[in-house]
């Protein structure tokens, strides 16, 4: 099994049609502007796959689905909401030079999504297919979750189309990720006059940030990671409240269960203090086995792909949480994902899409 060398797909038109997406911003939380973003990508899997792709209305803002007709049997998974604030476009144009094409966005993941309609526009039969771009992955899948549960159970395969490991790998595995914030109450006094009269809560979350640290076991995976801080009022005042933001990946489900009970049974060091807790590890983790039967097809079709697992999260974690055959990865070949100089590499767009093609193919024939 191969793929299909000729298979239509014309770069330019993907070059143009990445524009366009590149072209209407679409950050996280902007209802308005994910709005507008939900109509582009609407209108153009409408003019590339013909059909009606439907708005599908949420506190996020819009997700956007398309069916190819017939039983369903794979799920395209994608999203539109981007990272970058409004306004970064006009700092940071969409362009194409030296074989790359920038712009925020192009990376993770507006080129995969690109790449995987075009890819199944190639195919003469499109049945079976279905294409979800949802409205807020990057903000943890909060309106999109049960809609993706859905629809992937109800195709039995998945297809994430977020954007390629280093080298143009595919991710055949991720860590379970989440946050937790901590919030540490203690009592206000005067720091020159009465220091001990009050419960210092910025010493209380220093105790905590090294207990938090201390649950994390690299050795197996997991990483507990204190990211933000946050205490007091004044220089003058013993601080009465403090909050921790924490970063916690995991490889394993009893992983998860250890780290959650863990933040659960937080205590406080200083008579007086209260600590509280919210937060889960909202992805579960993306077991390679997920994704070996569809990454041994991916493989015969494209001899030589390599897969790796990786520590960040995607709407994958739900698919293959649920026993879903999912391979992730499968988007643009480039780099620089969140950063200012993300990018996609434009030679290795063609080739992606008869991948997805191929996949679809392989997929419906079972």
């Amino acid at each position: 099994m191969t793929m299909r060398e000729g298979a239509d797909v014309s770069v330019d038109a993907m070059i143009e049609d990445l524009r366009t997406l590149v072209e209407t911003e679409s950050p996280s939380r902007d209802v308005n502007a994910l709005e507008a973003s939900a109509k582009t990508v609407a209108a153009f899997i409408e003019s590339r796959l013909g059909g009606h792709a439907v708005l599908v209305e949420s506190e996020a803002g819009p997700h956007v689905h398309w069916s190819g007709g017939g039983d369903p049997r794979v799920l395209i998974l994608g999203h539109h909401d981007t990272v970058f604030p409004l306004g970064t476009l006009e700092r940071r144009p969409f362009a194409v030079e030296g074989g790359h094409a920038t712009g925020p966005g192009v990376f993770d993941m507006l080129g995969g999504l690109v790449q995987a309609v075009h890819g199944v526009a190639s195919l003469e039969d499109r049945s079976g297919v279905e294409i979800l771009v949802t409205a807020d992955e990057e903000v943890g899948s909060g309106s999109s979750r049960v809609l993706i549960e859905e629809r992937a159970l109800a195709c039995g395969a998945a297809l994430v189309l977020e954007g390629a490991a280093d080298g143009g790998g595919l991710k055949t595995g991720r860590k379970g990720c989440g946050t937790f914030q901590v919030s540490i109450t203690g009592c206000a006094s005067h720091a020159g006059l009465e220091p001990a009269a009050g419960v210092n809560a910025l010493i209380e979350a220093a105790h905590q940030v090294l207990d938090i640290a201390a649950l994390g076991r690299p050795e197996i995976g997991t990483t507990v990671t204190p990211t933000v801080a946050a205490a007091g009022t004044l220089d003058n005042v013993v601080p009465a409240a403090a909050t921790v933001v924490v970063d916690v990946r995991v490889e394993t489900a009893d992983e998860r269960e250890r780290v959650e009970a863990a933040f659960a049974a937080l205590a406080p060091h200083l008579d007086g203090a209260q600590v509280s807790v919210r937060g889960a590890v909202g992805r579960p983790p993306m077991p390679e086995s997920a994704s070996a039967e569809l990454f041994a097809v991916a493989r015969q079709l494209l001899p030589g792909l390599e897969g790796r697992a990786v520590g960040g999260g995607s709407d994958g974690n739900f698919t293959a949480a649920l026993g879903v055959p999912t391979l992730d990865g499968l988007g643009a070949v480039g780099g620089g994902a969140h950063a200012d100089h993300e990018y996609l590499v434009i030679g290795a767009m063609a080739e992606r899409a008869r991948l997805v093609a191929g996949l679809v193919d392989a997929i419906r024939r079972g």
